[in-house]
C-alpha cells in the first residue's frame, strides 16, 4: 500500500486529511484524523492507597467521563508529558513512574498513539483541577482497589491501565455490561 497524495481538509484544533492510496495497481481514497499523540497514567496514592482518576467533560460523548490521568504529549517526551499532567490535574507530584504499553487509539482512521504508565504519587504539591488557559474542569476522584475493580467504564486508555492492574495484582475485572447508545 501506498500513499500517492495526501491533502489537508481541515486544520485547526485537529487535522482531517483526504489521501490517495494505491494497492495493487487500484487507488482509492481514504480519510485520516490526527489529533497528535498523548500519555496516560494509572495513578495510585501510596499513602490514602487509593487510585487517582480524573472526571471531566468530554465534548464528542456530550458529558463526564471518569478516565485516567492523560494529555497530549509535549516535546515527544512521553515521561515528561505525563508528569507534569499527573501535577496539572491532580496536584501531586511523581515519586515512580513505570511504563505499562503504548498503543494505537484507532489506527484505521486515526494517528493517535498512546503512552500509558502506572504512577505512585504521596505528596500534594497544588491544587490540580486542569490548566484554565486550557479550558481544562478536572475534578479528582479518589477510590479503593476494591471500588476500582468495580468500575463501569467507557475509555479505552483506562480499561487497558486497569486490565493491567488487575493482572499484575492476580484479580479479575468485574464483566460489566456496558452499553454506549
Amino acid at each position: 500500500m501506498k500513499i500517492k497524495k495526501e491533502e489537508t481538509v481541515y486544520e485547526g484544533f485537529y487535522t482531517f486529511k483526504r489521501l490517495l492510496v494505491e494497492e495493487k495497481g487500484e487507488t482509492f481514497v481514504r480519510e485520516q484524523f490526527e489529533s497528535g499523540n498523548g500519555v496516560a497514567a494509572l495513578v495510585y496514592d501510596t499513602q490514602r492507597e487509593e487510585y487517582i482518576f480524573v472526571k471531566q467533560y468530554r465534548y464528542p460523548i456530550g458529558g463526564e467521563l471518569l478516565e485516567t490521568v492523560a494529555g497530549v504529549l509535549e516535546d515527544d517526551d512521553p515521561e515528561k508529558t505525563i508528569r507534569q499532567e499527573i501535577e496539572q490535574e491532580t496536584g501531586y507530584t511523581v515519586d515512580k513512574l513505570e511504563h505499562i504499553w503504548d498503543f494505537y487509539t484507532s489506527p484505521g482512521a486515526c494517528t493517535e498513539k498512546i503512552y500509558l504508565f502506572y504512577a505512585e504519587v504521596s505528596r500534594k504539591v497544588d491544587e490540580g483541577g486542569g490548566l484554565e488557559e486550557e479550558h481544562e474542569e478536572v475534578k479528582t476522584v479518589s477510590l479503593s482497589l476494591e471500588q476500582v475493580l468495580q468500575l463501569n467504564l467507557a475509555d479505552a486508555k483506562t480499561i487497558i491501565g486497569l486490565q493491567w492492574l488487575a493482572a499484575r495484582k492476580g484479580f479479575t475485572l468485574k464483566s460489566p455490561e456496558v452499553r454506549l447508545d
